[in-house]
């Protein structure tokens, strides 16, 4: 059995080692660890993710968030099991197609997974939950700005696997991204990455002549350009004179929801996972017999 404990608090002697001596000590195997220590922040950050006995879940958990406690830490603890159905928050903003189309999946069964809320710094997608019978909470300010601490609440309340930003145009603080790091943050670009990044992709890529758009579904991390994320891509050609509002349209309306879903699925059905910052296929290929 997997699991991941992320750890964020004031900077501190002594916090990893209690973590990383309770694995052990419960017989976990140690896959994957990333610390931050940064001292002009006064701020420590950790992952760990580790194997262990399924007998053992409850007490880890237990343990860990003592020690979390004890430290002064924000501990979570998460297993990406098979199980069950994974449980996700979509958060949004103003573009309904990408939350829609995972929605649907959902409900058809393409993605083995439940919605349990809806976040949006706008209220733009508050009735397509309402269609969906899904919670939305509002986490916007007056500015248009988030609300990062109602975020990161919220998402615990709903005790969410994966946090999927739908065109959620927002980007989200190191801290809540060391809280779920170990690859619970999906998100979805409306450009290919690494060539348009940005918030006017379509706009670049039609400014430089392309003729193929596309759309990245990427892990978030806390550190940016640390490695390859990307989940899935999905492009699409145009002809020649093709107005960009035409291309932006097919982009939002067919390219991207689909991009989205596939990446979703992919990371849901424990197809990918992220390792050190890079996707890998969560169980490598046997290998063929001579």
């Amino acid at each position: 059995m997997e699991i991941v404990v992320t750890a964020i608090g004031p900077d501190n002697v002594g916090l990893a080692d209690p973590i990383i001596h309770e694995a052990t000590t419960q017989g976990g195997s140690i896959a994957e660890i990333q610390m931050y220590d940064h001292d002009e922040a006064c701020v420590f950050a950790m992952m760990c993710r580790f194997n262990i006995d399924p007998q053992r879940w409850d007490p880890i958990r237990r343990s860990m968030l003592e020690i979390g406690e004890r430290k002064g830490l924000s501990v979570r603890v998460w297993t990406p099991t098979p199980k069950r159905r994974a449980r996700l928050a979509i958060c949004t903003t103003f573009q309904e197609s990408t939350p829609r189309a995972v929605l649907e999946a959902c409900r058809d069964g393409i993605i083995n997974a439940d919605v349990r809320v809806m976040l949006g710094n706008r209220r733009k997608c508050e009735s397509l939950a309402q269609e969906f019978g899904i919670p939305f909470h509002h986490i916007g300010l007056p500015d248009g700005t988030a609300d990062n601490e109602a975020f990161v609440r919220l998402v615990d309340a709903y005790d969410v696997d994966y946090i999927i930003l739908a065109r959620y145009m927002r980007v989200l603080p190191p801290d809540t991204c060391w809280k779920f790091a170990g690859g619970r943050i999906i998100n979805l670009h409306h450009g290919l990455l690494p060539g348009f990044p940005g918030f006017r992709p379509y706009h670049d890529a039609y400014a430089s002549r392309m003729l193929t758009f596309g759309a990245t579904c990427h892990f978030i991390i806390p550190e940016l350009d640390a490695g390859n994320q990307i989940i899935n891509q999905r492009t699409f050609s145009v002809a020649p004179g093709t107005p960009l509002d035409e291309i932006i349209r097919i982009g939002q309306e067919e390219n991207e929801p689909q991009c989205l879903v596939e990446g979703v699925r992919r990371v849901v059905d424990l197809e990918v996972k992220l390792h050190f910052h890079r996707v890998i296929p969560a169980h490598p290929p046997a290998r063929a017999s001579t």
